[in-house]
């Protein structure tokens, strides 16, 4: 049926009423509508389709026309989050929260386009440095609507990707301490601090261990026989912001490396300190179980304790700054300095990907190669 009809500021326009079938769940009749074509040829060609859609895919098929991509979006969030680990899934979904469904969310899914997809990338790419990520989460919506049948392309998988300038970042690789700084801050660390911070950030100077996983450590990870260190877990920010320990991420991150005395010997006297302290608070901290480095109620540091404390001492001792992630790179350059092979240095440090050693080791190898230069030319002039 194609009928006209009127709007309110008098302009005619046309609409048509089909008839479906019987709804399988209802058991009732079931109409369709469509309206606000210009012209009766207009109504009767979408009625054709219509009617043709409905024969070949049949009715429910309709109702995925007006399906929006954040509706998808949280259908594939629901299977997604049986796949990674929590603390994964809380970062996950804070980005495609900040930076996917403000741009795709209200957009009915079938409607977006090639051209739409590529000018969201290249928005991306314009300012977040992990563009590649949200590209990836928002094509595994689309596929995820493909296997649900409610599109039969993925419009992500044709976009050209920018290309991230293939250099090493300067700042980066700024965020490091040579030997003699290094020295020079754990010197001032064990000089005007407690013998916990001390031992904290000689253990991450001298193993270059993430910080939640140092955090996460126990008594029974640490052989004192055999000078070496066991990381099994790690801690991190789960649902709510809660504190939650987890294996690490990747194979290469379970790892047991050996510590040198000085090290070792910094453990034992902070674990003796630790029973003195822990029983003023109510703790007895004989259990092999027990944190390495606990709060006061016995439980987990807050994970920015360590940033916190540096920058005061960086502040206060005028010392050049860098992130508590930075000591992880300077462990890496200064492993690499003393003349361990890359192989060693990864898995010293569980890296997953060989490529982020890779890019440390010719950092270090070009400095070196400058410092060749600089004592030949001042051999020369000698």
């Amino acid at each position: 049926m194609i009928k006209q009809y009127s709007l309110k500021n008098g302009e005619k326009r046309w609409y048509f009423k089909i008839y479906l079938g019987i709804d399988p769940v209802t058991k009732k009749k079931k109409y369709t509508t469509r309206r606000g074509f210009k012209t009766k040829k207009e109504a009767k060609v979408a009625m054709s389709r219509l009617e043709l859609q409905v024969q070949s895919k049949g009715v429910e098929s309709l109702a995925k026309n007006t399906i929006t991509f954040e509706e998808v979006y949280l259908m594939w969030l629901a299977q997604y989050k049986n796949t990674v680990q929590e603390s994964t899934l809380v970062v996950q979904r804070r980005a495609c929260e900040l930076h996917i469904l403000p741009l795709f969310g209200s957009a009915q899914i079938q409607k977006i386009n090639l051209h739409f997809c590529q000018e969201q990338v290249n928005h991306w790419y314009s300012y977040y440095k992990k563009y590649n990520n949200l590209i990836g989460m928002t094509s595994q919506v689309f596929d995820y609507a493909i296997r649900s049948k409610i599109i039969e392309s993925n419009p992500m998988n044709n976009i050209i990707k920018p290309k991230k300038k293939r250099q090493i970042e300067e700042d980066v690789f700024d965020n490091y301490y040579s030997k003699e700084e290094l020295t020079e801050f754990l010197d001032t660390v064990k000089n005007t601090t407690d013998q916990e911070l001390f031992t904290m950030f000689r253990l991450l100077s001298y193993t270059g261990m993430r910080k939640g996983e140092m955090h996460a450590l126990r008594w029974r990870d640490i052989d004192f026989i055999n000078n070496e260190l066991s990381i099994k877990r790690t801690l991190t920010t789960g649902e709510n912001n809660t504190l939650i320990f987890q294996p690490p991420k990747t194979k290469k991150g379970l790892r047991t490396i050996t510590i040198d005395i000085t090290t070792i010997k910094q453990l034992r006297v902070w674990r003796i300190k630790q029973k003195e302290i822990m029983l003023r608070f109510g703790f007895k901290t004989d259990s092999l179980d027990q944190l390495l480095f606990p709060d006061e109620d016995n439980g987990p540091k807050y994970l920015d304790f360590m940033n916190h404390n540096l920058d005061k001492v960086v502040a206060k001792n005028y010392l050049r700054r860098i992130t508590v992630h930075g000591l992880r790179h300077t462990h890496c350059s200064l492993l690499f300095e003393s003349g361990a092979s890359i192989k060693e240095v990864q898995d010293r440090l569980g890296h997953s990907d060989i490529k982020t050693t890779m890019n440390i080791y010719a950092h270090v190898t070009k400095q070196a190669k400058e410092k060749t230069a600089d004592n030949f030319a001042k051999f020369m002039e000698g």
